[in-house]
């Protein structure tokens, strides 16, 4: 799952450095928004890929990173943006939904796994 955070923390980077790198530095409220959720999505994946386990479904730092995902697909078009910056947020945004998606649901199946009486690492004779 620390790989899936790590990623997230990345993306959450490019989208503070993407104003400048796509060229949409003149929209001030995409820049704003793009940099300061983009920092969100760092802060919380950071955090999350610190913590012991950061999977699962209670974990409000993968909710607030799959929320920032959501945002990303919908931030190209709440501000007009170009073609390029379409493709590139809406593929970017996609890619944190679905890893946050699986890192919430390979807990689900992991957790269920380890609580089955069979899984159990101790016999019961």
């Amino acid at each position: 799952m620390k790989w899936r955070n790590a990623i997230n923390a990345l993306i959450g980077i490019w989208f503070i450095i993407s104003p400048w790198v796509m060229g949409f530095s003149h929209v001030t409220a995409a820049v704003w928004t793009s940099v300061v959720l983009g920092a969100v999505l760092l802060i919380v994946s950071f955090w999350a890929a610190m913590r012991k386990d950061s999977s699962g479904f209670g974990v409000w730092q993968t909710w607030v990173s799959l929320i920032m995902g959501i945002w990303f697909i919908v931030q190209p078009f709440a501000f007009t943006l170009g073609k390029a910056n379409v493709w590139e947020s809406v593929i970017l945004g996609a890619i944190v939904i679905l890893l946050n998606i699986w890192t919430m649901s390979a807990s689900e199946h992991s957790t269920s796994n380890r609580s089955h009486p069979m899984n159990s690492s101790h016999s019961h004779a």
